[in-house]
This record gives structure tokens, sequence and C-alpha cells, in this order.
């Protein structure tokens, strides 16, 4: 362990909780790393859990404390980001031999193939996440100009 560092999320209510991030150093490539707890999204401030909610089921919206331009944000990068989870999952599926639920006829959208990997209890994003960042198949979203 390197150290640690804050990070701020906020929860559905809108209340701001301030976490503990451990920072390792991999032995392997010397980059430092952050531990993510499952609760949050890398690049995202509000948990997991808000994030779930508003993506797989729009109508419960109501319930978290976000503008109505932060929901759709979150649909868009959805939209785009889940079909690339799902490619990663396949592929890890695959190279390590996991037994994937099939279908009975092809899944019509993006978020029903990523519940053959996850299933669709509550919590699935956080399932989808661990093993994307894990694998280091996270795609970088910040965009930031650099001088």
């Amino acid at each position: 362990m390197v150290g640690n560092r804050k990070r701020k999320c906020r929860k559905a209510s809108g209340e701001v909780i301030v976490l503990i991030i451990r920072r390792m150093r991999c032995e392997q490539c010397a980059r430092i790393h952050h531990e993510l707890p499952d609760l949050l999204v890398p690049y995202k401030r509000y948990e997991a859990a808000s994030i779930e909610q508003v993506v797989g089921e729009p109508s419960v919206t109501a319930d978290v404390a976000a503008d109505e331009s932060t929901f759709r944000r979150w649909q868009a990068w959805f939209s785009v980001w889940s079909n690339y989870a799902v490619g990663c999952l396949s592929a890890m599926a695959h190279r390590f031999r996991f037994p994937v639920k099939e279908m009975s006829r092809p899944p019509q959208s993006s978020f029903q193939a990523l519940g053959r990997f996850v299933g669709n209890a509550t919590g699935w994003l956080a399932r989808i996440v661990r093993p994307l960042s894990n694998e280091n198949l996270w795609v970088h979203t910040r965009s930031a100009c650099l001088s």
C-alpha cells in the first residue's frame, strides 16, 4: 500500500459521502492503482446503485436526486458502454471458461445481453464493473486537454 486518498460520492438521496480509497503499487508494472469499492463506478460521481436505477429502470428515476440532464448523460453513456461491456464479458467468459446462461432467442438489447452474464438482481452494475476494472479493460472516459 502506497497511501490513500479521499473520494467524494453522492448517494441517491443527494447526500455526499467521503470515502478513503487505498492506493497500491503493482509489483509487475510499478504503477499506482486505486482500490475501487463496489459502490463506485470509475469516473462517475454518483454511487453505482443510483446509476443502475436510472439506466436499468427509467421509471424509477424519481428516487435519485439528480437533474434530468444527468439521467440523459448516464443513459447515453450506458447505451454505448454496454455494447463494449458485453464484448469484454463474452471474451472473458470464453477465455476463463465461465458458464454463460444461454437464451432461447437472441437478446433484444445490450441490457438483456448483460443479464446473461450477471443477472438482473440488484447490484448488477457492480458485478460488471469489478471484472472489467480488475482485468484493466475499463475504457478511460475522461477527456482533458493537456498543453
